[in-house]
């Protein structure tokens, strides 16, 4: 199996650490997201939308983080997809939140328009707007992930086993090590947290986005 996926892309590093941390042999294929080469034809033959991640199964091809886990959870018989009908659910709710709350206010309403310049909003006006939008949800966001769906007593997002949902949240609460974030108000989210960083695998998979951090380190953000 190929994945088509770039390290600096947030969706890409759901599939990797997923793969990784399971055992999951994939091929993987970067597709250069900053000089462009996804909006070229070849990249967009394979997937029109130009973006990454894509899956290749032989002739079957799939994009979507949350689907591509799905795929290659059932495919493998991953424990962190789990086959009862409502823990599997449950499982599906917590990747459902992520996807349709947080990630799109804190990711597009704060990480993105301040380190990639093509989400950057086209007034300083605007801009700030964004930002301040995008910061006053996030923290409403966390406080429901803080105090309802993580609490004091659960190492992961469903229980005391990881699943998919936390691989998906995971990559999408750490991206706002790109802008200095900071989740000590949140002490069950970074406790949370802690146990997926201590994952054997999350160094490797974040070699990239580290990198793309620390050039970032003397840049002044609207962070949490």
């Amino acid at each position: 199996m190929k994945l088509y996926y770039h390290p600096a892309s947030t969706t890409s590093r759901i599939v990797q650490m997923f793969a990784m941390d399971q055992g999951v042999d994939l091929d993987y294929q970067v597709v250069d997201l900053f000089t462009g080469e996804h909006l070229q034809p070849a990249f967009a033959s394979i997937n029109p939308n130009c973006l990454v991640p894509v899956l290749e199964d032989g002739d079957f091809r799939l994009t979507e983080c949350s689907a591509i886990l799905k795929y290659l959870g059932d495919k493998v018989g991953s424990p962190a997809y789990p086959k009862d009908l409502k823990e599997r659910a449950r499982v599906h709710e917590m990747m459902d939140w992520f996807n349709s709350n947080i990630y799109k206010d804190f990711g597009y309403g704060m990480v993105y328009p301040q380190t990639f310049p093509h989400h950057k909003r086209p007034s300083d006006a605007v801009q700030a707007g964004t930002l301040e939008w995008g910061k006053q949800k996030t923290q409403a966001w966390l406080r429901v992930l803080n105090d309802s769906l993580i609490g004091p007593d659960k190492e992961f997002l469903c229980g005391n086993q990881i699943t998919l949902a936390d691989y998906m949240g995971a990559e999408m609460i750490g991206m706002g090590a790109l802008i200095g974030c900071s989740y000590e108000a949140y002490p069950n989210v970074q406790r949370w947290m802690g146990n997926m960083m201590a994952l054997e695998h999350w160094p490797k998979v974040h070699e990239g986005v580290d990198g793309f951090a620390a050039s970032l380190k003397d840049k002044s953000f609207v962070a949490l």
